[in-house]
């Protein structure tokens, strides 16, 4: 008698000799893992920047201004006054993160609710919303944010509430889209048929079914933000001097670059860079692994 195929397979792979081959990191895990670690150490940094920063964020020394990286204890060298910039750019993660993580944050609830609403009104009010998010999408975002700046002045709030006014519409669209398919299933159904108010219809039954998407876009907005908000404190119209700010550092540092002190601006934009591909990195794997979820259970 014959052995059956799988016990015959079992063999094979279990004689003298022979190896299982390694296993492979599943390429979602490791950039999650990546993303996950890299946040985690960038908003450890921020919060406690009093005492890991080796230096206050405006201590400064006019007679050690650009020092080399690695130079009389600083790590990464200093700027223009002789500040530490270690220190200013662990102090401007704060900066980055809170004005990014809550102008994302404002956007998506505001976005959420106006998609939602959007969807479960009628076809005329719905036809509106969506007309008015078009129209939003024709106007940049830096036009927004120099429109603000002239009317209320420079600062963080500007930052904040050109953001929020630049990102709704793009969650109004996603949440609108979501929703409307979530309209159609069967438990929405179900949930008019026993008369259930709109209102829990829409916060009750669709909302926590749609969050996950909603997370996971925010979430990559976010990398963007950080992107963005330094962009406006470089021109200007952001955070404001002497307060710590990747974009300013940027922006002073660009000025001396031909002089040879490139780390000035260099240290700065790495910052941005690497915490800017965090976010969005995160974002891309959180979404390969829900839409994977999602396709495993529909199977």
């Amino acid at each position: 008698m014959t052995a059956p195929t799988a016990l015959r397979g079992n063999a094979v792979a279990s004689r003298p000799g022979k190896f299982p081959a390694p296993r492979r990191i599943p390429r979602v895990g490791l950039q999650l893992t990546v993303s996950l670690t890299l946040i985690t150490v960038i908003v450890a940094a921020a919060i406690l920047a009093p005492w890991v920063a080796p230096y206050g964020p405006l201590d400064g020394d006019p007679s050690s201004k650009y020092l080399p990286i690695g130079a009389d204890g600083h790590l990464l060298g200093t700027d223009e006054l002789g500040r530490d910039l270690l220190s200013r750019v662990i102090y401007g993660a704060r900066t980055s993160l809170l004005l990014s993580v809550a102008s994302v944050a404002g956007a998506t609830v505001v976005g959420t609710v106006v998609g939602l609403l959007a969807a479960f009104t009628g076809p005329r009010i719905s036809a509106v919303i969506m007309r008015a998010t078009d129209v939003a999408f024709a106007f940049p975002v830096i036009l927004v944010a120099i429109a603000l700046a002239a009317l209320l002045g420079t600062g963080k709030s500007v930052v904040v509430i050109a953001v929020v006014i630049a990102v709704t519409p793009y969650v109004t669209r996603i949440v609108f889209s979501e929703a409307k398919t979530q309209r159609e299933l069967e438990y929405v159904e179900a949930a008019r048929s026993l008369g259930a108010r709109r209102a829990d219809i829409i916060f009750r039954e669709v909302f926590p079914n749609i969050s996950a998407s909603v997370v996971v876009y925010a979430t990559g907005l976010v990398g963007t933000m950080i992107v963005f908000s330094a962009s406006l404190s470089a021109v200007g119209i952001g955070v404001q001097p002497p307060e710590a700010d990747w974009g300013q550092m940027i922006a002073s540092g660009a000025k001396v670059v031909i002089s040879g002190n490139m780390h000035v601006a260099v240290v700065p934009g790495l910052a941005v860079l690497v915490t800017s591909l965090a976010f969005t990195w995160l974002g891309d794997a959180l979404n390969d692994r829900f839409h994977t979820r999602t396709r495993g259970e529909a199977r």
